[in-house]
């Protein structure tokens, strides 16, 4: 377990010191080609266009990707053993992103800070799926932060929680922990890319998409609740409100369509004192979004700094407590 520990903390670093890496075969790209391929065949038989189809989309997919990662794992440690742990490293980093989200979000808040809502907007709006033309300066604020608050969970913490679980299971039932962790994290990483290509409740999505739709809150639900204790910790080591957002939290972390975005969204309006949530102008029209944090006022572009504060005060934290976790298991 020492060996999966020093994985994880290896591949934090390099993905804190240089983001995510851009390489023609990075991970991501795979799935999303796998899955392209996949849906093409799959919706031209009328028996697989529906719910169906989007089931054997998901168990198709897990099932290559792994097949791909775990063949190409063993054939390296078949050869050449230090070789399939820097491949093993290298995957890990691939599949965490928080320096690539901070990098995305802070040029945001030096557009505000600076007046240039137009470039604010323009930037945001590579982050968020919503109409940005009509957004003011607390709007784009709001829309970064909670942006921030949503990608710990998906693009963090629930990589790592199924990085743990999987190295985990495989110390306990005898298989090598690194080459299991790994595949628990490419499992969710597969999982949370089909919900982001197909989990839409459009016509053309609303049930091709379910299965992986529902798979996605499911892989999703533990990490997001797991996300308001972490805050809560950072947040005092970060000099916010943590009671305050402690409380927020529990009163307004149902407060979406989603069973888990308004975890930690919810958390950080309380602990920034701001208001996040609320309607939001989308192509297909307005959504009309419940408030967390409504008796705050409106987030600032300050706000947004503090936010990423946050970000990286917790990411650093759980991926230590991840290793003690591993290293105390393997005790």
């Amino acid at each position: 377990m020492k060996e999966t520990a020093l994985i994880i903390l290896v591949a934090f670093t390099a993905d804190l010191l240089t983001g995510d890496p851009v390489y023609r075969y990075h991970p991501v790209r795979i799935i999303g080609t796998l899955i392209s391929f996949f849906e093409k065949h799959l919706k031209k038989d009328p028996g697989t266009e529906g719910k169906t189809g989007g089931i054997l989309l998901l168990c198709l997919t897990i099932f290559s990707v792994l097949t791909i990662f775990i063949g190409t794992d063993l054939l390296l440690y078949r050869f050449c053993t230090p070789l399939s742990k820097v491949f093993e490293v290298f995957i890990c980093y691939s599949l965490i992103a928080v320096k690539d989200l901070v990098r995305h979000i802070r040029p945001v808040a030096h557009a505000l800070k600076n007046g240039r809502l137009e470039e604010a907007r323009r930037l945001v709006a590579m982050t968020v799926g919503r109409d940005v033309t009509c957004l003011d300066e607390n709007d784009v604020a709001r829309a970064a932060i909670e942006t921030l608050a949503e990608n710990l969970v998906d693009g963090f913490l629930s990589p790592l929680f199924w990085y743990v679980s999987g190295a985990v299971t495989g110390f306990m039932f005898s298989l090598p922990p690194s080459l299991t962790a790994i595949s628990f994290m490419l499992t969710f990483k597969t999982v949370n890319t089909l919900d982001s290509m197909v989990g839409y409740r459009t016509e053309q999505y609303i049930r091709f998409g379910w299965a992986s739709a529902r798979m996605d809150d499911l892989m999703n639900f533990i990490p997001a609740r797991i996300s308001i204790p972490i805050l809560f910790i950072t947040g005092a080591i970060s000099g916010l409100d943590p009671v305050c957002g402690l409380k927020t939290a529990l009163r307004d972390r149902l407060k979406h369509d989603s069973p888990n975005s308004a975890h930690s969204e919810s958390f950080f309006a309380g602990a920034l004192h701001v208001r996040l949530g609320g309607p939001a102008r989308y192509t297909d029209g307005i959504k009309k979004r419940h408030w967390m944090g409504k008796e705050n006022p409106d987030p600032l572009p300050q706000d947004i700094d503090r936010a990423i504060n946050l970000i990286l005060c917790a990411s650093c934290i759980s991926v230590l407590a991840a290793a003690c976790i591993l290293l105390l298991i393997g005790m």
